[in-house]
């Protein structure tokens, strides 16, 4: 198993062409948009994922690979702990190995303060009846043998699951398409078709497909297609590097994460490696108008986000990427098919520095492999996951901030229920679109 991301270059799997009609038309070929497209295959509808790319080839293969409960928002509890369940069931469907393991996650702790917030965290594991608990210094080092650093203690939980990305949600992909599903790769929706104010279908680079509803799970390129349907959200792509390392020894089965390094092992031995507290945004036109709702989170975290002048081309957020096109002319989707940014040479650096200094019985940290994701991210943390009231026939999954993976599977199947009308099964106030617009005070997910 290589630990690669899914990029332009990997073989095309799903060719189409795609069918003229369908029940419901899932845009976006990530976890949410296959989860998504498997739930309505499932469920006995006609639906047509399509991916302007390839299936994972941007966040959903770029990621961390945690499958966790720990950290999350209350409300969004209930449903991580669905799409768990979820997730050994599609294990179970599949003769891919997809790594899924449960090894926990651990956070860990250098002061007082962090430790607070995690005991205020741990009210609503209770609440939930997680299994997560309390770390002292020397529960850091029964878990963690051999750490270095000044760690005061942690928040650990058993229970939670990792699996490997890049495997795992082309899996996902292979359950839905034998579910029923038609997947289409190398094909970018351009627009939606409208009639007398609402959705009837898309408009592809391949034509169009009349469907009454349409799902939209566009991950770092939802904000975009929005736009030039006249519906602004305030979502931004932060870029977030991840560095792969060749085998070592265990150091703990799980995931952990502290200050300044996140890592977890992968089935081939080896670790990714990452900075849960560092990411870049690249301002362009959308961080400037979106500025007002992430005062609250700079605030917060006024260090948490490198800034840089200008994404490169083609990107998202690009000062030159168009922000209106015509349904019959060539889209920035087609310009650019994997978003697949550059990592930061630094921080790869500083990630196996940092490695090897907290474990230096591990010796020598050797790079196998780095790469880099854009993340969709929203300003209090929280992902949306609703119908748009402006476009009738629309349903929106995007914004889940970094933790879309995990969750893909429960979330996936909440907003086929909202797609086709049934009970969604959870209360979905957080994750309501208008949360931007009514007024509402905005509440900041956790931090940790």
């Amino acid at each position: 198993m290589t630990p690669f991301p899914i990029s332009l270059s990997t073989p095309i799997t799903y060719a189409g062409p795609p069918p003229s009609a369908a029940d419901v038309v899932v845009i976006g070929g990530g976890v949410i948009g296959v989860c998504t497209a498997l739930f309505l295959a499932e469920a006995g509808k006609r639906v047509v994922l399509l991916e302007k790319g390839r299936i994972a080839g941007e966040q959903s293969s770029c990621n961390w690979g945690w499958i966790r409960q720990q950290g999350r928002d209350p409300d969004e509890i209930p449903i991580m702990a669905e799409a768990q369940n979820i997730w050994r069931e599609l294990a179970a469907k599949t003769n891919v190995d997809i790594g899924l393991t449960q090894g926990g996650v651990t956070y860990l702790a250098h002061t007082e303060a962090q430790m607070q917030g995690y005991r205020e965290w741990l009210e609503h594991a209770k609440a939930h009846d997680l299994d997560s608990r309390m770390l002292t210094t020397a529960g850091v080092s029964e878990l963690l043998p051999n750490i270095r650093g000044n760690h005061v203690g942690g928040i650990h939980t058993p229970c939670d699951m990792r699996a490997e990305p890049w495997v795992a949600v082309p899996a996902l992909a292979g359950i839905a398409a034998r579910a029923g599903a038609t997947i289409v790769e190398n094909c970018a929706v351009r627009a939606l078709d409208m009639t007398a104010g609402r959705v009837t279908g898309v408009v592809t680079e391949a034509g169009l497909i009349n469907a009454p509803e349409v799902v939209l799970a566009g991950g770092a390129w939802s904000s975009l297609f929005l736009r030039n349907m006249g519906v602004s959200i305030p979502q931004l792509s932060v870029r977030a590097t991840v560095a792969a390392t060749d085998p070592l020894p265990v150091v703990q089965m799980g995931g952990v994460a502290d200050r300044d390094l996140a890592w977890r092992p992968r089935v081939d031995g080896g670790y990714s490696l990452a900075s849960g507290g560092f990411i870049e945004l690249f301002v362009g036109p959308d961080a400037f108008r979106s500025l007002p709702k992430y005062l609250a989170q700079l605030r917060h975290d006024p260090f948490g986000v490198r800034l840089s002048p200008a994404a490169p081309k083609g990107f998202p957020d690009a000062w030159s990427t168009p922000r209106k096109w015509a349904p019959d002319a060539v889209s920035p989707f087609e310009a650019m098919r994997v978003l697949n940014p550059d990592p930061n040479p630094k921080k790869i650096h500083d990630l196996c520095a940092r490695f090897e200094a907290m474990f230096p019985h591990i010796g020598t940290v050797r790079l196998k492999s780095a790469w880099a994701g854009m993340i969709d991210t929203m300003p209090d943390i929280i992902p949306v996951m609703d119908r748009v009231a402006a476009l009738p026939g629309l349903t929106l999954g995007t914004g889940f901030s970094g933790h879309g993976f995990g969750i893909g599977p429960g979330a996936g199947r909440i907003l086929a229920a909202l797609a086709t009308g049934e009970d969604v099964g959870h209360d979905l106030t957080r994750f309501r679109l208008s949360r931007f617009s009514d007024g509402s005070k905005m509440r900041l997910g956790p931090a940790i």
